[in-house]
């Protein structure tokens, strides 16, 4: 059941993908509620999909009662592409982009794609030094974070391919449909703000619960603690430059977009190398 319903989810989610491209160049308003009500339903069926396969968990692994399965690989992709759809949906809402999906979308289809093809679903118990309090705060935080940051991404994906029609005197007809460059540039220094503290308390969370867990220390020289480490230096900076230095445009969406590259790096990239979090 549970995969079925994340299969489905996937299914809603590449046609809410396809509605959203052709509110890019047809304005009929059914297209713009057509992605989202076809987001929307994506979303609930994969939080259902995350339902069953917290019930199933418990009844297999009594043990393991109350904590959330964010302990595989599967379990990780399809969590930070369920929050990178929930966010796109309230961020299209609240900051009123109906072409926001074309280019968030990709990133969260590409996730969820690589969790059906290539992860396993199948679901084991808990090490004993996983079974915290922690386990239903950090990964949910980070993957959060994450799914915020791959908003920005596409948002920043946005800003440059306005910024080119500009720039080119012709613009397409397209072109009409994405939000000026002002508010996209807005849109991403808020995302910076809101996501900065949160994904710090994430990482702040993750070294406490490692000194009690593994290493004895707030740090230990893992893979993925340094890559999440460099990855929270980039939006630090990010963050700094926006407000002490007026950093906009352009650049500030090259540095978002690099950002969002460590953390696809950090999340893929060093599971070979990291001793504590290979199974993410």
């Amino acid at each position: 059941m549970e995969l079925f319903l994340f299969q489905l989810s996937l299914a809603f989610c590449v046609l809410a993908l396809a509605a959203n491209f052709v509110y890019l160049f047809d304005r009929r308003p059914f297209f713009e509620r057509a992605w989202v009500y076809l987001l929307g339903a994506g979303t609930l069926l994969h939080w259902v999909s995350f339902l069953v396969r917290i019930y199933n968990f418990w009844q297999a692994f009594p043990e393991s009662r109350f904590y959330l399965p964010i302990n595989s690989y599967f379990a990780g992709l399809t969590m930070l592409a369920l929050m990178t759809n929930a966010l796109c949906l309230i961020f299209a809402w609240r900051y009123r982009i109906g072409v926001l999906g074309v280019f968030v979308l990709p990133v969260s289809l590409l996730t969820q794609t690589n969790a059906w093809l290539w992860a396993d679903p199948a679901m084991t118990a808990l090490a004993a030094d996983l079974r915290s309090v922690w386990m239903n705060l950090h990964p949910l935080i980070l993957m959060a974070s994450y799914g915020a940051l791959a908003n920005s991404f596409g948002v920043a994906a946005a800003f440059l391919i306005q910024e080119g029609q500009i720039r080119s005197r012709k613009p397409k007809e397209f072109a009409w449909q994405i939000p000026a460059l002002e508010v996209l540039d807005r849109l991403n220094s808020h995302l910076t703000v809101m996501v900065l503290p949160v994904f710090t308390i994430g990482l702040i969370m993750g070294s406490f619960w490692a000194r009690h867990a593994w290493t004895g220390a707030l740090w230990g020289w893992d893979a993925k603690v340094i890559g999440a480490a460099v990855t929270w230096a980039i939006y630090a900076i990010l963050f700094f430059w926006r407000r002490f230095f007026r950093l906009r445009g352009r650049s500030a969406a090259y540095l978002q977009m690099f950002g969002f590259a460590s953390v696809v790096l950090t999340f893929l990239g060093v599971n070979m190398f990291s001793r504590w979090h290979g199974y993410l």
